[in-house]
Order: C-alpha cells, then structure tokens, then sequence
C-alpha cells in the first residue's frame, strides 16, 4: 500500500473509526478533511440488503438533488428536427441526430447524459454496446426517453440525476461538491437516502440500510449511522 501523505495522515486522524455519524455531522467532517486544489465530488455508497439479481429487489431510480450537483452536465439531445430548437432553448450543450449518431458510432461519447424520444430508440440499440457501459443509453424509466424533450433537460440541468444499485447490491451516487456548505451537503444526502428508504422492495429481507459511506473524492470515507436516515 503506497504511504500516506501528512495530509492524507491528519484526515484520517480526524475520523473517529468506531463512530457512526449522523448525515450532518459527516457532511461537516468530509468538507473538513478534504484538502485537494480541485474541488472534489462528494459522494455516498449505500449498501442495501437487496439481492439485485432479483427483478423485484432491483432498485433503479432518479433523484432530484434540491441544491443540484455542482457539476455542469453535459447534454446532448438526439431529437427530430422539429423537436431540435426546443432542445435548444431548453440549455442541451449538443443537438441533432444522424451526425450525432455516426459520432458515438466512431466512439464519441463526451457528454454526461444522453435525451431523446421515443421514436428515435429504434436507432440508438445497435450503439448499445457504445452507451451501455458508460451509463450512457436513454431509459424511459428515468425519464431520458420522453416526448417532453425540454423537461427532461431542464430537470438534468437543475440536479436531476440517475442512480441504480450495483451487483453487490451498493448505490453509489454524487451529492455535490466539497465547496457546498454542509447544509447543502447534508439536504442533498437526505433527498437520496429517502427515496431510496421509500423504494425498499416488499420482497427484501432484513436489514435494508446496511451502511452507508460518505467520502469525496480524494478523501477517505466517514460512516454514517442508517438510524439517522
């Protein structure tokens, strides 16, 4: 394991291993041992007591965080063009479609959330095994394949995102940046927690909230207590 810096060193210190936090308090503790010259994503790993090979104890959702990400998403629209000025007007950083399309077939794929409609799914299946991976491939279910284009925008761009839990049965979702306040940090976290508290499965058994971790990206993770959720 490679050393630890003093920096590195004096976060740890900070953080009281045997403690559970609450949501506040580990907002507060992240935000204060984060040191690094960028402004670091803050994060949440969730793990449930689901077993995600079951389709009734898949967990898949969105979220809409009340203080957004504090990242700029990138969005493109791949929509008819009679639908292309509204995506426009609605704030999509790229719109049109079969130039877009022979682009993310040649492997382009910088944007961070993909919107179109339905009549336009047909042409994006064979481009699956481009957008699949990446998280990228429109789904009705979390509202990226709509006929209200300027919605769907518009919600990504306010904070709206999408969360789905891995197959070791973790979420792992962004709740801001280390240069929100904590209260941000704090209600941010709480939006996400709760909905996933009121997605729990009638068919999971047991303990649903297992743990809960709360980190950034260069800093090591705070835990925090299920029971304050």
């Amino acid at each position: 394991m490679a050393k630890l810096t003093k920096k590195q060193k004096d976060a740890h210190a900070k953080i009281d291993k045997d403690k559970l936090y609450s949501v506040a308090e580990g907002a507060a503790l992240v935000k204060e041992i984060t040191n690094t010259k960028f402004d670091a994503s803050v994060d949440l790993a969730v793990r449930l007591g689901v077993d995600p090979r079951k389709a009734n104890q898949m967990i898949r959702g969105v979220v809409t965080l009340p203080h957004g990400t504090g990242k700029d998403v990138k969005v493109l629209a791949l929509v008819t063009p009679d639908k292309e000025a509204e995506a426009t007007e609605a704030g999509a950083d790229f719109v049109g479609l079969d130039e877009y399309l022979e682009k993310i077939k040649g492997g382009w794929t910088d944007v961070d959330v993909i919107i179109t409609m339905p009549s336009v799914m047909g042409k994006l299946g064979p481009l699956g095994r481009v957008l699949g991976p990446r998280g990228l491939m429109p789904n009705p279910k979390t509202g990226t394949v709509t006929m209200d284009v300027a919605k769907a925008i518009a919600e990504v761009k306010a904070g709206k995102i999408d969360f789905k839990v891995d197959k070791t049965g973790i979420v792992h979702a962004a709740v801001g940046k280390a240069s929100f306040s904590a209260d941000k940090l704090e209600e941010n976290a709480r939006e996400l927690l709760d909905t996933l508290v009121k997605m729990k499965p009638a068919a999971a058994k047991g303990v649903y909230m297992k743990s809960i971790f709360m980190s950034s990206t260069m800093s090591p993770s705070v835990q925090l207590d299920p029971k304050t959720v």
